[in-house]
């Protein structure tokens, strides 16, 4: 528990196995929280909430999970709510669900708004008085540590001010270790927080407070930081900020605000650098995209794509970000598009030795530039890029080039589309011609190309195919529209990007896979030199 007079230390407490999980799209198993929670711990967590044990029977399964591992610095907690009306809490399953769980932590929320008191509970203000102050007590008399969420807390403190701070008062006499206060419908503003939890320490002096924020209005890391500068010291949130609705508050940007912006304690400084490796790899097991422009830890957050911006950040990296990516996990990117410079050039290819000065450069950059125009995109094709830059700046040697490609369809009664891709390649002297059947024609011709290179550069087998995209850039044309197919390829080691643009999509398709396989032989030459 910390210390109220030690108003820089700041303990971190997870929702995301519990309220991240109501996000829509969100699914964790019992197995994934497990991972997670091991996860928080190492990085210096103080608290993982689990989940609700009398809900459903997969937090059940967690707490049973969680306890064949030894945790170093976080505690588990269990969620749930207060005894129902008219229920003694030693009766209600509820709470007997939160012992049968096995922790020594539990979270409990009860109403604080009387207008949810009269409607949504049908009861009167005074039994909800009762059911917060014995449910708390019930808990400790069983010697559990007890947190209070006190549910919608700063509407409840709008509507009724004495009422509100009623409520958190008889947790407080039940034996609540900590009081955390919730912006539960997520729109209150800055103010409005500083405002109300500065009014409650004043009325509760000695007793830890907590926020736990919704970011129903975009304000819940904003709110949660005004109510540490307010006097709070436990924050609740999740990794990513998922969460029901607009999601809750985002931890993986709060810590870095108040570590390394605001002089707080909170994880350990040295785990910072984990946050990004973190953020992604809960995005992995909860089967989400990664949001690329989220704060911190996003894969645009330190990406750079204007030339000015570029320019400026070779001669100083903090002229356009407002701190080193490294010291949350991160890294600086720098894009080519139809806005870069030549700048971006010299910073993101410095091997391949270019100078302002340098026609090759500004000529590669003209034709870029041309390029985007006509459709293509480099920001995550950076295998074509580069492959585009060698080739004009220091002679890069083709690895093959095609002679010629023949697609064949067929539809047959019990295969109803059949493809075979036949191609003839010149590699070095070498005329290599190959044929390869595949499930529709851009399988097919990666299948053979892949076979007509993998003799010479036997290589090619550990590349692998991980994403193929097709966009139609023009809509209105209709099927004579120009379309870009982007590709993304791995050899275990590295991923990388390659682009095609074409009337035909195959055309474009083979642009972007004869790049791929340029690319990947590229880099193992790299390698090896």
């Amino acid at each position: 528990m910390v210390e109220i007079g030690d108003l820089r230390t700041v303990k971190i407490y997870d929702t995301t196995l519990r309220d991240g999980t109501q996000g829509e799209g969100v699914s964790l198993s019992a197995e994934d929280k497990v991972k997670i929670a091991l996860r928080l711990d190492e990085l210096g967590f103080h608290y993982i909430e689990g989940g609700w044990p009398g809900s459903n029977p997969k937090d059940m399964e967690f707490f049973h999970r969680i306890r064949h591992h030894s945790l170093k610095n976080a505690q588990v907690t269990a969620f749930g709510s207060t005894c129902k009306p008219g229920v003694e809490p030693s009766e209600d399953a509820n709470l007997n669900g939160l012992l049968e769980a096995g922790v020594k932590v539990a979270t409990i929320f009860g109403k604080t708004w009387d207008f949810h008191v009269t409607k949504a509970l049908n009861t009167t203000l005074e039994e909800n008085l009762r059911i917060v102050r014995e449910s708390v007590a019930f808990l400790k008399s069983k010697g559990m540590t007890v947190f209070f969420d006190g549910e919608h807390f700063f509407d409840g403190y709008k509507a009724n001010e004495e009422y509100a701070l009623a409520v958190l008062k008889a947790a407080v006499q039940g034996g609540a270790e900590a009081v955390i206060l919730c912006d539960t419908n997520g729109g209150n503003l800055p103010q409005e927080i500083y405002k109300a939890v500065s009014h409650v320490a004043q009325e509760l002096p000695g007793v830890e407070l907590g926020i736990h924020a919704h970011n129903d209005g975009e304000m819940a890391v904003a709110n949660s930081i005004m109510a540490v500068q307010a006097g709070v010291t436990q924050v609740q949130g999740t990794i990513n900020g998922l969460g029901e609705r607009c999601g809750n508050a985002n931890l993986c940007s709060i810590i870095p605000n108040l570590t390394l912006k605001m002089g707080y304690t909170s994880i350990p400084a040295g785990n910072l650098a984990y946050l990004t490796e973190l953020s992604r790899y809960v995005y992995e097991l909860a089967n989400l995209n990664p949001v690329a422009n989220q704060p911190f830890v996003g894969e645009s957050a330190f990406a750079h794509k204007g030339g000015i911006h570029v320019s400026a950040l070779m001669k100083e990296p903090g002229t356009y970000e407002h701190m080193p990516p490294e010291l949350v996990g991160n890294v600086r990117r720098v894009l080519m598009s139809e806005l870069a410079g030549i700048s971006n050039l010299l910073y993101k290819y410095k091997e391949l030795h270019l100078d302002k000065s340098s026609p090759e450069g500004r000529q590669v950059l003209e034709q870029l530039k041309n390029m985007e125009h006509r459709g293509y995109q480099f920001e995550a094709a950076e295998g074509s890029l580069e492959l585009m830059l060698r080739k004009a700046i220091n002679g890069y040697k083709e690895p093959f080039k095609m002679e010629s490609m023949r697609l064949i369809l067929e539809m047959r009664e019990q295969n109803p589309i059949y493809s075979e891709a036949v191609i003839k390649l010149r590699v070095g002297e070498e005329i290599v011609h190959t044929a390869a059947e595949g499930n529709g024609p851009v399988n097919a011709l990666d299948n053979a190309l892949r076979k007509a290179l993998e003799t010479i550069y036997p290589e090619v087998a550990g590349m692998r195919l991980l994403d193929y995209k097709v966009r139609v850039l023009e809509e209105k044309a209709g099927t004579e529209a120009q379309v870009r197919v982007l590709i993304e390829t791995g050899n275990g080691k590295k991923n990388w990007g390659t682009v095609g643009v074409s009337t035909n999509i195959i055309e474009a398709s083979w642009q972007a896979l004869a790049d791929s396989m340029a690319y990947g032989l590229l880099e193992k030459s790299k390698v090896n030199s």
